[in-house]
């Protein structure tokens, strides 16, 4: 199962992926995000999707590109069954299934090339031409896996992406709307079998 980027302490990977993998491969999706944090309801098991057919997409396709509220929804549900036979969530916790957002977080080699041709903030470890943070246009990667951004000057920079402490796609409100897709369902753990109470849908 491939995950762009996971933050999952105290819980058993090996379990959760194997829980988790089949899930998403039924409905087609990848896991670009899977963390698990507290927030003020308590536990939270955060899991962003993508659909795997954009994985080949032409150039500047859109992040979350058909992830709706109704998938959402429907792979909460079966993510929560397979949660619960795995028995791999050590806490009561909510589950959350949503779209990363239409300005994506970009975590591996395959981000940058997946979403060639979409403007890009970069957040660099050390200054280059001065300059820590840079905005351009995402142009895939170069023969040795360097990220190529053409900036804003034109330039056609190519940036090691170990130097790169974060980047995020950067999308243009007045051309689109920022809706992100997203469904909870709470998992009520206790000694015995695990209760499951649904909260609404939501978008954010």
């Amino acid at each position: 199962m491939n995950v762009s980027y996971e933050k999952i302490p105290g819980i058993d990977r090996e379990k959760l992926h194997a829980a988790l993998g089949p899930v998403f491969a039924a409905h087609s999706v990848e896991c670009v995000e899977c963390i698990w944090r507290t927030d003020q309801g308590g536990w939270l098991l955060e899991i962003s999707i993508e659909r795997i057919e954009r994985s080949a997409a032409v150039e500047g396709s859109a992040p979350g590109y058909g992830v709706t509220i109704d998938l959402c929804a429907d792979i909460s549900r079966d993510l929560s069954a397979a949660l619960d036979v795995a028995d791999c969530i050590p806490h009561r916790y909510t589950l959350e299934v949503g779209s990363p957002g239409v300005e994506r977080a970009l975590y591996v080699r395959r981000d940058y090339e997946r979403f060639a041709g979409q403007a890009a903030r970069l957040k660099l470890s050390a200054p280059r031409a001065g300059q820590h943070v840079i905005f351009g246009m995402l142009r895939g990667l170069d023969d040795h896996g360097a990220v190529l951004v053409e900036t804003e000057n034109g330039e056609l920079a190519s940036i090691e992406l170990e130097t790169i402490q974060s980047a995020r796609i950067l999308f243009e409100w007045k051309k689109g709307t920022g809706v992100r897709a997203s469904a909870r369902r709470s998992e009520q753990r206790t000694s015995g079998k695990p209760k499951k109470a649904q909260s609404p849908q939501r978008s954010r």
